[in-house]
């Protein structure tokens, strides 16, 4: 890399308070200070996630208009894409609707009004999800080895031998929280492996990926400036690890792979920590709501739980239903490079379209009854979970391993979790996941 590092020894980083300890201590205070969403149809307001009550709106934006402008917002004027159809249709010409950080990247935030222009060029933060060809091409292929069949079956041991580990230290008949005991542990696990990073160090990055992926944080000035601290920690304790990789035989490990790639052996320090915080939120938040969601799923649809307790053939089906139901992200941004029509609408040069996933997830044109959970349905794999076309999920293969080893463990002990405590939802419009829910195990 193009920075030099300074030794572990000479920089602290911090471990508290997490990123939803902040933002839920800021809303107290200054919760007045948000602004108002005022459109019917402005579905980036956070409420609809946390609450839950997101699937009436976007039922009703389908069967009346699957594009459609937003002119206000807090986060400014947007196009809903809300269909599968035109998600499709725009992750098809990803020049014309640009991911590029140069454009405003892939979430639907802007920077805030009051940073200055020195502030902004520092905090831009490019990373290969949000660029566009070749840049985009040249930096996926350096990472896209560790996710290769063969990569992922040589994983595939580990993996379900740490699984087994974790299902085996939780307490029959006593509550305690899913989220924490098996979903952060086993995700960061696997992040922990991939970047061989510090086993003894490895909750940070779900601290790290926390404060990357709520968007929200955005709207609070202060905790932005934080942020962005916690940013330059995370990069700096990188750095360590790349130094000390530097000049040593190539390995499996992501900053290996970086370090003896030519289109990533050279990055800039934004450039450098954009790429982690994609492949941290990737491989972390995804992948970990989507293990909460298999529980919150299997019990809030208890014929489906009883097919999956009966018939564990139902397994990998099940991982893609899943995956389509909970849709861990819940959008992604591209913005025109020229004027354009989508499906009779006429969008501008630099308008703003987000893209919603978890909308097209629910498409009843694609899904029959999208709103329930059917294990066996035959076109799960459908789900735009993954994205669409070149910046389809460089990690799928992963996820989809992690999620189906997680169910076959759960199966062979003949473990029933029933949710059975509190149950609190992300307060995002980004993620789109669980942070805590009470579960009690017992057997089937």
């Amino acid at each position: 890399m193009a920075t030099q590092a300074a030794s572990p020894e000479k920089f602290i980083y911090r471990t508290s308070p997490t990123a939803t300890e902040a933002f839920e201590g800021w809303l107290k205070e200054h919760g007045q200070e948000l602004p108002k969403h005022t459109h019917p149809w402005d579905v980036s307001r956070s409420d609809i996630y946390v609450e839950d009550r997101w699937q009436p709106i976007f039922a009703e934006m389908r069967a009346k208009e699957p594009v459609n402008y937003v002119p206000e917002s807090p986060y400014g004027p947007y196009w809903n894409i809300a269909s599968s159809k035109a998600i499709q249709h725009v992750e098809a010409l990803p020049e014309l609707y640009s991911s590029s950080w140069q454009y405003g990247g892939i979430t639907i935030t802007e920077p805030p009004k009051d940073v200055t222009e020195e502030q902004l060029a520092e905090r831009r933060l490019p990373m290969f999800i949000a660029m566009d060809r070749p840049e985009h091409t040249g930096q996926r292929r350096t990472v896209a080895p560790a996710f290769t069949p063969g990569e992922i079956e040589k994983m595939a041991e580990e993996v379900r031998a740490r699984t087994a580990a974790t299902l085996d230290s939780l307490p029959f008949g006593e509550q305690f929280d899913w989220v924490d005991k098996v979903s952060v542990e086993l995700t960061t696990g696997m992040l922990a492996i991939l970047f061989g990073f510090p086993w003894e160090d490895r909750r940070l990055l779900t601290f790290w990926s926390d404060w990357a992926g709520d968007v929200e944080l955005s709207f609070a000035r202060e905790l932005n400036d934080t942020r962005w601290e916690i940013f330059q920690e995370m990069a700096q304790y990188f750095k360590t690890l790349w130094i000390d990789r530097m000049g040593k035989p190539p390995s499996r490990d992501l900053i290996s792979m970086m370090i003896h790639s030519d289109a990533m052996n050279q990055m800039s320090p934004q450039e450098f920590m954009g790429n982690l915080i994609l492949l941290i939120v990737g491989g972390n938040d995804t992948t970990r709501n989507t293990m909460s969601g298999i529980i919150h799923a299997l019990h809030s649809f208890p014929d489906q739980r009883a097919l999956y307790e009966a018939d564990p053939s139902v397994i990998p089906n099940a991982v893609q239903e899943i995956i389509r139901f909970q849709t861990p992200l819940a959008h992604m941004r591209r913005t025109a490079t020229a004027d354009a029509e989508l499906f009779g609408h006429q969008i501008k040069k630099g308008d703003k379209l987000i893209l919603w996933y978890i909308s097209a997830n629910r498409d009843e044109e694609v899904f029959t009854d999208p709103d329930k959970v059917i294990l066996n349905r035959e076109n799960a794999r459908r789900h735009l979970s993954f994205g669409y076309g070149i910046h389809r999920c460089v990690g799928a293969r992963l996820a989809e391993l992690q999620l189906k080893i997680l169910m076959e463990e759960m199966h062979k002990r003949r473990m029933r979790v029933n949710v059975t405590g509190k149950v609190e939802r992300v307060r995002a419009n980004f993620v789109h996941g669980f942070r805590k829910m009470e579960v009690t195990l017992e057997k089937f």
